[in-house]
């Protein structure tokens, strides 16, 4: 997927922190552009550096031998990747993979962990990201196992839509059932069905949203949910 954002975009997670603490952060990270496509981090594998994705974003999947991967979050500006360092886990848990091509705010592993010991201000705000982390994984294993396909595609639109900053997104068909782990067939039948009530466009590829507030409606309970998870601690 490619998406253009506005330049003025900036991480919720480091703006959150104190002024001091914020910019001792700040100086010792790089700019870094998200390729689409690129695995930032492999499952059970050293995490190398972290990132504070600005105008792209991340899906967290998990793989099973003889099956696509299954998307289990998304990160966007509102998230960093490589949080579980704050645990003293240097092990990334699940393949990151850049699903919206921009760029991100990237530090060394090391660095980061030098910060943690520096800023107090840094690991209390990464303990209660970790804890939003945690709820997003569940809500979405529920979700999964519990609702039908059209809620969960109106959800990941609107969680695309958030950290996209765009009303228009490139996704196929094919991309959208590996990411909600279901046959293409059903993703066919549920986009269509959004389409003639006026909620989203779709041609080749092309997603427009022409009415939020009406995707909203039709989303599963999960999606306000974790905006309320997030928002309790942020």
């Amino acid at each position: 997927m490619s998406v253009k954002a506005p330049l003025h975009i900036l991480s919720q997670l480091i703006e959150s922190l104190p002024s001091k603490s914020r910019k001792h952060l700040l100086d010792g990270c790089e700019q870094v552009d998200l390729v689409f496509g690129s695995v930032l981090h492999e499952a059970h594998q050293p995490i190398h550096h972290v990132y504070f994705p600005l105008s792209g974003f991340v899906s967290l999947v998990t793989t099973l031998e003889g099956h696509q991967p299954l998307e289990m979050g998304l990160i966007g500006n509102e998230g960093m990747l490589g949080a579980t360092l704050a645990l003293g886990v240097a092990q990334a848990p699940m393949r990151a993979v850049v699903q919206g091509a921009g760029s991100a705010l990237c530090l060394s592993s090391t660095l980061f962990k030098q910060e943690l010991l520096n800023s107090p201000a840094l690991l209390r705000m990464l303990k209660r990201y970790l804890y939003v982390v945690m709820a997003q994984l569940s809500q979405s294993a529920a979700c999964m196992h519990f609702h039908e396909i059209e809620p969960r595609l109106a959800r990941w639109l609107l969680m695309t839509h958030d950290r996209a900053h765009a009303d228009h997104f490139h996704l196929t068909h094919e991309f959208l059932a590996d990411m909600l782990g279901v046959r293409r067939s059903g993703v066919s039948i549920a986009a269509a069905a959004m389409q003639e009530r006026g909620l989203i466009s779709y041609s080749r590829g092309e997603i427009n949203i022409l009415n939020r507030h009406g995707l909203e409606q039709v989303a599963c309970e999960c999606y306000a949910v974790l905006r309320a998870d997030y928002r309790a601690q942020f």
